[in-house]
């Protein structure tokens, strides 16, 4: 009895000390993760000569919203912000469509290969986005897609990762419930849209938050492909505000807190959303 008391308490203490230990570590990633947040906060309310005349973290009193009223002066952020919205609204309904139905093709249709295209698939996300920097830009230079925002649209339209969460997803429904619906005339195409996608909000949700902030934060393309100033998104045209010679320090990170807003929003609309749907695509397959 007293041996098998003593093992109780042993992995009790186990227990809290793995937890104690967990959520250290959690806590330190998360502060380190939030400090540059909070420092880009804290210098957008400065003035520009305050910026570095104290530590990273002083917070000046009264706060400075000039850079807030400059930014909208020095840059046309208004239009930037229409572009960047207009693309990324565009590709994150393309991709949620194109996704969706190679997920559900991969997952409940069958197919000769199917298997086999599915991991030649998945392995071309080991090719790093840098090597594909060239041959997309010759492939939109010869349809005539560069200096328009077709070249940031169908270079993202398709995700890789995306399929692979849809078809994850698409598994966890049992094949049974496919098999009912045939017996009830329905066609697969009626079956992935009217059984599958009123099921698939918490994926959908997820997915289409992804799509939609990384093309937001999307920097390197669109630099490389548009010119006209007119096209530029909002990461891009902030970008301009570093000169050679000297940066606004104040003014950037203002901008860069407007840019983060909708994103910071739209995240914590949706966030119940993230757990349930990766909780749902590691259910099978």
């Amino acid at each position: 009895m007293e041996a098998a008391h003593t093992r109780t308490q042993s992995n009790s203490l186990q227990k809290r000390i793995v937890i104690l230990l967990s959520v250290t570590i959690l806590t330190i990633g998360a502060i380190t993760m939030i400090l540059p947040f909070v420092w880009s906060l804290l210098t957008s309310l400065k003035s520009s000569e305050n910026v570095f005349a104290h530590s990273a973290f002083w917070i000046q009193f009264p706060p400075d919203f000039s850079a807030y009223k400059q930014i909208w002066q020095k840059v046309p952020i208004l239009t930037y912000t229409l572009n960047t919205l207009k693309v990324s609204l565009i590709v994150t309904v393309g991709q949620l469509l194109t996704s969706s139905l190679a997920g559900y093709a991969f997952a409940k249709l069958k197919f000769p290969g199917r298997d086999k295209l599915f991991v030649f698939y998945l392995a071309t996300m080991m090719i790093p986005g840098t090597v594909l920097l060239i041959p997309n830009f010759v492939i939109m230079s010869k349809i005539g897609a560069v200096n328009t925002h077709w070249a940031l649209i169908l270079s993202a339209v398709g995700s890789v990762y995306s399929t692979f969460l849809m078809r994850q997803f698409f598994q966890s429904f049992p094949s049974e419930l496919m098999d009912a619906a045939k017996l009830d005339g329905c066609n697969p195409f009626g079956f992935y849209w009217n059984i599958l996608l009123p099921n698939s909000k918490p994926i959908f949700t997820t997915l289409g938050l992804m799509a939609f902030q990384g093309i937001w934060n999307d920097f390197q393309w669109p630099l490389i492909v548009l010119n006209d100033q007119k096209l530029r998104t909002l990461q891009v045209g902030l970008s301009y505000l570093n000169s050679e010679f000297y940066t606004d320090w104040n003014l950037l990170m203002a901008g860069s807190i407007l840019t983060m807003l909708p994103i910071l929003i739209l995240f914590f609309c949706v966030q119940k959303y993230f757990v349930q749907s990766f909780k749902l695509t590691g259910l099978k397959g």
